[in-house]
Parts: structure tokens; sequence; C-alpha cells
């Protein structure tokens, strides 16, 4: 469980990032369309499962019992978990700006990732 422990502590700052970069990059893209393609989608989603790994991992830690951490931590971890559902589930009815929706998703993982990180430390 330490190892997961430590995983999950420096793998938050990998998702945090990514989320942040590619939310900033699909902003961009959806305004300047030259640039938008299927390295974008590939990225985000790979950001997206990059924070659902760290959910994972964090659920993984608390059901272990070694592990207590923060109740607004776990919130800010299940929130994150249903931002990502909830817009794979609206990315149709968003045709045309699904840029923009995925690229606001990805600056608001990050916040919730700085937020939850910040739980801990207090």
């Amino acid at each position: 469980m330490e190892y997961l422990q430590e995983f999950h502590g420096w793998w938050g700052y990998v998702a945090i990032t990514a989320n942040g970069i590619l939310g900033a990059a699909a902003l961009v893209a959806w305004r300047a369309p030259k640039i938008r393609g299927q390295w974008l989608w590939i990225s985000i989603i790979a950001a997206e499962v990059a924070m659902l790994i760290q959910v994972l991992v964090g659920v993984v830690l608390v059901a272990s019992g070694d592990y207590r951490v923060a109740r607004f931590h776990m919130f800010y971890g299940f929130i994150a978990f249903l931002t990502v559902g909830l817009a794979y589930q609206y990315r149709n009815q968003m045709r045309g700006r699904r840029e923009m929706l995925y690229g606001l998703v990805g600056l608001f993982l990050m916040g919730l990732g700085i937020r939850a990180i910040l739980q801990v430390g207090s």
C-alpha cells in the first residue's frame, strides 16, 4: 500500500497538469479550427483517463483501511469521476462546440485536482 500511496501522490500532479494543458489546448482549438485533429482527442482522452486512474487508486487506498484522508479530498475525487462521465454523456449535444466543452472540463478537472491536493495539506 505504501507504493500505491506514493503513486497516488505524484500521479495526481500528472493528471492535474495534463488536464490543465489539454483543457487550454482544446479551448485554443475551439477558436482556431486549423489545429484541431486526432492528436487533440487522443491527448484529451489520455488526460481524462489519468484522472480516472487517480480516482481509482484513491478508492483502493481508502478501501484498504490503511489510508485516512479528509472527506473533501474524497469529495473532489468523486466530482472528478462524475465530471468525466457527464462530459462524455453530453458530447453529442455539443456538436460544433466539443472543443469548448472538453476545454472547460479539462480546466475544471485541473481545479478539482488542485483543491483535492490542498485538502490533504490542511
